[in-house]
This record gives C-alpha cells, sequence and structure tokens, in this order.
C-alpha cells in the first residue's frame, strides 16, 4: 500500500515540476510523503475508527519526535506505539469534525469550491470523499485559491524538515574577487645604460644576463676622445686656480657627458685625465640585458646594459568586466605564486587600467608589492585575491535564500503559522555570504534558508492542482 502512494506521489511532483529533483536524490523522495501529506495547520480531519491496515512505524509512547521503523523500547522499559495506515501521520494534534462541510450558506461560513487528494494528486471532488487508504480530501475554500502556491505546513513538519528562517537586513555586500594575474618588473626601476658621447669599451665586468648588481659596482671601462678632452679643459682650469665644484665650469661640462661624480673628483683630485674611466652601476637590481663586449665601439644612446631593480614588483591582474566596477585603487590584495607554496604576497591596487581588453573583456589591474628578498620572479604565474570597495548598505538575504532556475529567481518568506510564501525577486551583487534584493523583499521579513527546495516542490504542486481544479473537477 505504502509502494503505490509513494509512486502515485512522485507522479504527482513530476506534473507540478518539483518531481525531476526529488527522484534524482536519494533519500528523499521516500520522506516527501511524511513531510507534506497529511494535514496542513488549521485543517482538520474526520474521527477515525479502530486503527486498521498494515503498521507503517512506532513513535514514541509520549509524542516526543521519535520514531522507529521496528519495534522499540523506551528507556524506561515501554513499548513504542504502532502507527498504521489508517492513522493520521501527522504528529501532530487534530480536531474531529463531521464528514459532511457546513452548508455554505451558513452565516460566517466560507464557501467551499471543491475538495482536493490529501496526498497531493491531481484528483478532486465537489463533493466530501475518500481516497483509497481512507484518507478525508481536504476542502478548498472560496479565497484559497488565490494563495494556491502558499505552502501550509504544520509546525511539526517543520522541525522534521530542517525548515531555518533568517531576517532580510540592510547590509554591506562584500566580496573577493579571484582572477589570475602576472608578475612583472616595476617599470620605473627599469635602467638603460648607455654612453652620453662616442666610446671605446676596453673591458666589462664579469657579469652576465640575471647576475644581480649593486649600486656602484663597475660594469665597464672606457676611453671616450670627447671626455677626455673636456677632462684636460677641466684639469687645465683646476691647476690655474679655477674652482674645484661639481657645478660649474669644466667639472659640470664632464656631468653632461655622463662622467661618474667619483671619476670628477679623481680629475680634481690628481689634476690629471686618466686614459680610460669605470662606468658604475646606477643602482641595485638585476642584469636584463648587457650589450657591452670588450674593444667594441659605442656609438652614444647605445644600450649596453639594462638593470631592473627587483626590490619593489608589480602584479598585472585581468579583471573580469563584470567584476572591474567592484574594484578601487588602494583596495587590499593578496597574491600567490605556484613556486612558493602557501606564501602569501599582500599588497594594494596602484592602478586601474583605463581600457578593457578587447580579446578577453577584461580590465588590467596593477598591484604593487614588497620584494625585498627577490623571491618573485618576473613572469611568474600568480593567482590574485583583491577585496571589493565597500559599498552602500543594500537589502541583502544569505545566499541559500535564493533559488536560481536561470530565468526565475524566488524565496520563501516566512508569513507565519506555518505557511510560507514564494517571492520572486530582482538580484543584485552577489556576495561570498549574502545576495543583494534589489525588489521583491523588504528589509525585516523573514525568508527560509534551509530546506526551501522542498517548499518550491510543495508551491509547484499545489499550483498545479489548482489550475487542473478549475477545469476538472470530477463528481
Amino acid at each position: 500500500m505504502r509502494t503505490s502512494s509513494f509512486v502515485l506521489l512522485l507522479g504527482s511532483l513530476a506534473v507540478a515540476g518539483g518531481g525531476g529533483y526529488l527522484a534524482g536524490t536519494r533519500g528523499l523522495a521516500g520522506n516527501v510523503t511524511d513531510l507534506f501529506s497529511g494535514p496542513a495547520l488549521g485543517e482538520t480531519m474526520s474521527p477515525a475508527a479502530m486503527p486498521t491496515g498494515e503498521i507503517i512505524y512506532y513513535r514514541h509512547p509520549d509524542g516526543t519526535p521519535e520514531y522507529s521503523a521496528t519495534p522499540k523500547d523506551t528507556a524506561d522499559g515501554r513499548a513504542f506505539v504502532a502507527v498504521r495506515q489508517s492513522e493520521d501521520v501527522s504528529f501532530e494534534p487534530v480536531k474531529a469534525v463531521s464528514e459532511k462541510p457546513a452548508p455554505a450558506s451558513a452565516a460566517g461560513e466560507r464557501k467551499v469550491l471543491y475538495y482536493r487528494n490529501p496526498m497531493g494528486l491531481p484528483d478532486t471532488s465537489k463533493v466530501p470523499k475518500k481516497d483509497s487508504m481512507g484518507m478525508d480530501y481536504i476542502p478548498v475554500y472560496e479565497g484559497d485559491e488565490a494563495e494556491s502556491s502558499v505552502v501550509k505546513v504544520s509546525l511539526g513538519k517543520l522541525q522534521r524538515t530542517g525548515v531555518r528562517t533568517a531576517t532580510a537586513e540592510r547590509t554591506v555586500v562584500a566580496r573577493k574577487v579571484r582572477v589570475p594575474g602576472t608578475v612583472t618588473f616595476d617599470e620605473r626601476l627599469v635602467r638603460i645604460v648607455s654612453m652620453r658621447a662616442d666610446a671605446f669599451i676596453e673591458g666589462v665586468a664579469n657579469v652576465t644576463t640575471g647576475d644581480r648588481v649593486k649600486k656602484g659596482d663597475s660594469l665597464f671601462q672606457f676611453y671616450s676622445k670627447e671626455i677626455a678632452k673636456a677632462g684636460a679643459e677641466y684639469a687645465t682650469e683646476l691647476r690655474g686656480g679655477g674652482k674645484a665644484g661639481l657645478d660649474i665650469g669644466g667639472a659640470l661640462q664632464l656631468r653632461n657627458l655622463g662622467v661618474p661624480e667619483d671619476a670628477i673628483r679623481a680629475i680634481a683630485r690628481h689634476r690629471t685625465v686618466p686614459r680610460n674611466m669605470a662606468f658604475l652601476s646606477p643602482s641595485d637590481g638585476v642584469v636584463l640585458e648587457r650589450g657591452a663586449t670588450a674593444g667594441m665601439m659605442a656609438k652614444a644612446g647605445d644600450v649596453l646594459f639594462r638593470i631592473a631593480d627587483a626590490s619593489r614588483i608589480w602584479v598585472i591582474a585581468d579583471v573580469p568586466e563584470f567584476d572591474a566596477a567592484t574594484i578601487r585603487k588602494g583596495s587590499p590584495a593578496a597574491v600567490r605564486v605556484r613556486n612558493l607554496p602557501g606564501k602569501v604576497f599582500n599588497g594594494t591596487v596602484d592602478l586601474i587600467y583605463p581600457e578593457l581588453q578587447a580579446e578577453t573583456r577584461t580590465a588590467k589591474v596593477r598591484i604593487e608589492l614588497p620584494n625585498p628578498e627577490g623571491l618573485l620572479l618576473a613572469n611568474t604565474y600568480a593567482e590574485v585575491e583583491i577585496a571589493s570597495a565597500e559599498p552602500d548598505p543594500v537589502v541583502a538575504v544569505p545566499n541559500s535564500a535564493v533559488i536560481d532556475t536561470g530565468d526565475r529567481q524566488l524565496v520563501f518568506v516566512d508569513k507565519g503559522e506555518g505557511r510560507f510564501e514564494p517571492r520572486d525577486v530582482a538580484l543584485g551583487i552577489r556576495g561570498d555570504d549574502r545576495t543583494e534584493i534589489t525588489r521583491g523583499i523588504e528589509a525585516g521579513e523573514k525568508i527560509v534558508v534551509s530546506a526551501n527546495f522542498l517548499l518550491d516542490a510543495e508551491s509547484n504542486l499545489n499550483a498545479a492542482i489548482s489550475a487542473l481544479a478549475a477545469s476538472e473537477v470530477q463528481p
């Protein structure tokens, strides 16, 4: 008997649009009859005679929510009470009423439109009747059809289904944007080493691409006819009693030709010009390019070395167009790289580039990170997590409260006394744990956050039965 009722129930859920989920979820379908087939809060049922039929389950003799599929004793030795097929499987007390409804014309009584199957099957009747298990058909009163989608669940069933509610409130919906990125050198810290006058390179330091150098290290030795001439004029000027300042006379001319200050001071001290001079590294960093070769003739402007200071680094993140509006300059960011598992580098958003990449529809966001130990390597793939900007407070609900079917988004509003109303809503920003509601819900309303898929199935079932009843009421 239970098997046939279960099969019929699954058929009705398929009509209502909720059976697909229940049929595909193990362990839930068998409980739907027990959860929703009994009378809703406020409904009544005619008194039954001696219980008949097979034993369905056993309940605690004190009425507590404790049940068993087999005979069982309580801790104090009392036997569990058997519940048979003919008995109401609702665990709440019900009031007995007459099988025949009061006349529709009686004062203060609502008009009964029809009677629906207590098991939720698409079967209705114009007069009171019982189903094959002896359960009374449930009356549907005038006005109830307007709320055909409202789910009515008794308090005991609410406890068994695990329905939980929360309050919609005005709050800030924050989330973290997780995007890929690439480590690059800070463009401002890349230096080019070149001569300002033609010169012969007579010796190059033992440094190659990838080596680290410090500011003041000798990179190469050079001889320049133009620099040697300016140095001789400066030495002659000093021997004649001229001043040795770096910003006047021949010293200034040497500085304009790119001669290091240490070399100028050496000329002033010895009153002679050395045959060749050393070119010193302008900063700490990594050698990215070495173009200097011993014996070469270097023209003015030729790139002899390219050095990048890696003490501060950039991460360029690709942020989708949808998320770009939630990021602001100065937002904190956390960066992780695969070659350093478990290590997190914290920085801030330094720049949001003012254009989108046409191919990927992403905006480039630059994050500046300190890198004193040089652990971050250029062109390394990075995983970037950026905190979104703090927006104004909005009406928001927990993410679990929203049922999204793709073309429809809804939540269930707790109307009290076991009544739940499905409400279509418009969604805004989705945060890590809350979703903004732009239309459909007001702050302070109670909404369902757990087991709402069961309420949705029952709501669809009620709506389907109501639609069928309008044209297919059976005598």
